[in-house]
């Protein structure tokens, strides 16, 4: 029994160290989800800089430029979005690897709680099964 005890303490280590290696490997995912999401905000926002304006001079040359700079950023957006949902998938992925981790850390848990209670009962039974002992006393004299 003291042998199982330590294997399920080893494999107990072995899976909270999984689980913490899983956890952050999610927030990595997480951090990547929020990078992506501010540079694709950002994106727009520069789109909506270069939209054209009135202006008292129609200079068809900005014009142009501007036409050529708002499709490269469409292009930038494009990609973005696909980035996006690379890491929205990469969040599920993660997330549902933590679950994963998390379950085994459990089930070793349980298993070790079991084994000690198990434990416990073997000696309570050896105890009940102990044969009676008498001290015998001798009253001064």
């Amino acid at each position: 029994m003291r042998d199982r005890g330590k294997t399920l303490g080893r494999l107990l280590r072995v899976r909270t160290l999984q689980l913490n290696l899983v956890q952050a490997e999610e927030a990595r995912a997480h951090e990547k989800f929020a990078s992506e999401a501010a540079l694709k905000t950002r994106i727009a926002q520069l789109a909506d800089a270069v939209a054209p304006a009135p202006t008292a001079s129609e200079d068809g040359f900005a014009f142009v430029a501007a036409a050529h700079f708002r499709e490269r950023l469409h292009r930038s957006a494009e990609a973005a979005d696909m980035r996006l949902r690379a890491a929205e998938q990469g969040i599920e992925q993660a997330a549902e690897k933590t679950r994963e981790a998390r379950r085994d850390q459990n089930a070793i848990e349980k298993l070790m709680a079991r084994a000690e209670a198990e434990a416990a009962l073997k000696a309570l039974r050896a105890l009940e099964a102990a044969p009676a002992v008498r001290k015998i006393r001798h009253d001064p004299c």
